[in-house]
């Protein structure tokens, strides 16, 4: 009788063995980048308002103008729906969040309870090398005048400075949600105003690298009450 010759098993090569560990994980990670390029990519067009606030994505579209599939897309939409970005329409597609004027003060309101405190328990406890690079950064912006995209830059880096080294996980998880809910309000309202946020945060900067809390506390608080000044005056 003649001698069969096994067929592999689903998911085996020709000799029976499963796919090196190395080609799976493989196509893990480039599955896993593409869908960081994706999110990367989608948060850029939203804060620069390609993609505005109550636009529905139209996944296909997009998809295709990245140059990646829907997978990968759907991934970094989801994404960006648990930071608070995208939310799900009542047609499961994703719509660009958008806030009011409203969410917003009483958002800022929040952050005012929080931010002072975080900035004066983060006081000492922030390396100085890395607080002086982020002053320099908000010195050119100061210097230049001008919105681009390294204003917010900036003020990410500004405010997580201290949220992250405030020693308490719970209160910078509070404070990056609601600074998510008032920089979907700021690229559409605020996105001039340059001048002020970078003094402001130069003063915030200086009483952090000075080591004083209540400066520091106080820095922050200004900073916010203008950002709420600011706005009213602007809308009324």
């Amino acid at each position: 009788m003649a001698e069969r010759t096994p067929r592999p098993q689903a998911g085996r090569d020709e000799d029976g063995a499963a796919p090196a560990p190395e080609t799976r994980g493989g196509e893990a990670g480039a599955s896993l980048n593409l869908s960081g390029l994706a999110y990367k990519a989608v948060s850029e067009m939203i804060r620069d308002r390609r993609l505005k606030g109550g636009e529905t994505v139209v996944e296909q579209r997009l998809a295709e103008t990245l140059g990646v599939s829907r997978t990968p897309l759907r991934e970094a939409l989801q994404r960006l729906e648990g930071e608070g970005l995208v939310v799900k329409a009542a047609n499961r597609s994703f719509v660009v969040r958008q806030v009011e004027l409203a969410e917003y003060l009483h958002s800022l309101k929040v952050r005012e309870l929080l931010e002072p405190e975080a900035a004066a328990l983060a006081t000492g406890r922030i390396p100085l090398a890395r607080l002086h690079a982020i002053r320099i950064e908000a010195m050119e912006l100061h210097a230049a005048a001008a919105h681009t995209d390294a204003h917010w830059v900036s003020d990410d880096s500004v405010h997580r400075i201290y949220a992250d080294h405030c020693g308490n996980k719970v209160m910078a998880r509070l404070i990056e949600g609601l600074r998510i809910t008032t920089r979907l309000f700021e690229i559409t309202w605020l996105s001039d105003r340059v001048g002020p946020d970078s003094s402001e945060h130069i003063a915030i900067l200086d009483a952090l690298i000075a080591g004083d809390p209540k400066a520091a506390r106080r820095a922050v608080q200004a900073h916010l009450r203008s950002l709420s000044r600011f706005t009213l005056a602007m809308v009324s």
